[in-house]
């Protein structure tokens, strides 16, 4: 009987874990493909924070707002990984981000014309060019705010940096970007 009671303790544990995770797993797989810029990669990092987090769990369940916490677990585990890779003596071997323009080509797409398409993977491959020519910093701090969508309040908690801090940040950023995208035959767009 007590091993019947201690099994059913264990899987109502992780059914509160799981059910905390679920409606975060897609935003936190998506900051971890935009970080990696491959989908194992992608995976094998979310897979990391959760075997990280399942110790934690009661941790977790008495946060009010988990999606910005996670988020700063995963960027952190992305950066610990990052620091790590370069320690490495395997750093020098080509992995999957060295093709971060081919990327863009390798997402489905709706195009209802060759030359509308051509014209979209151009734009897609200038506008990925302007964003990693970006610092690294600066290239996190964008894809957050803009691709993810996350608030500069919850930015400060997630990369814990002033307000201010980020606000600057952000406005080099985009100016960069605009810098980027003015030379030569690029679009010239404001809204960046």
């Amino acid at each position: 009987m007590e091993k019947v009671i201690s099994l059913i303790t264990y899987f109502s544990k992780t059914a509160d874990f799981e059910s905390t995770i679920k409606p975060h797993m897609l935003r936190l797989y998506r900051l971890a493909f935009r970080l990696t810029g491959s989908g194992p990669d992608a995976e094998d990092l979310v897979q990391d924070v959760l075997v990280k987090l399942y110790p934690r769990r009661r941790q977790l369940l008495a946060i009010e707002k988990p999606g910005p916490w996670l988020a700063k677990i995963l960027y952190r585990t992305f950066l610990d990984q990052q620091r790590r890779n370069k320690r490495s003596p395997l750093h020098l071997v080509a992995t999957s981000h060295d093709n971060s323009l081919e990327m863009l080509d390798i997402m489905a797409s709706q195009e209802p014309g060759p030359e509308e398409g051509t014209e979209k993977k151009e734009s897609s491959r200038r506008v990925q060019a302007a964003i990693n020519s970006l610092n690294e910093a600066q290239r996190h701090l964008c894809l957050l705010y803009y691709v993810e969508g996350y608030t500069l309040a919850e930015l400060t908690e997630i990369l814990e940096t002033p307000m201010g801090t980020l606000k600057s940040r952000l406005h080099r950023s985009r100016d960069n970007l605009r810098n980027f995208m003015n030379k030569g035959t690029f679009l010239h767009d404001e809204s960046l």
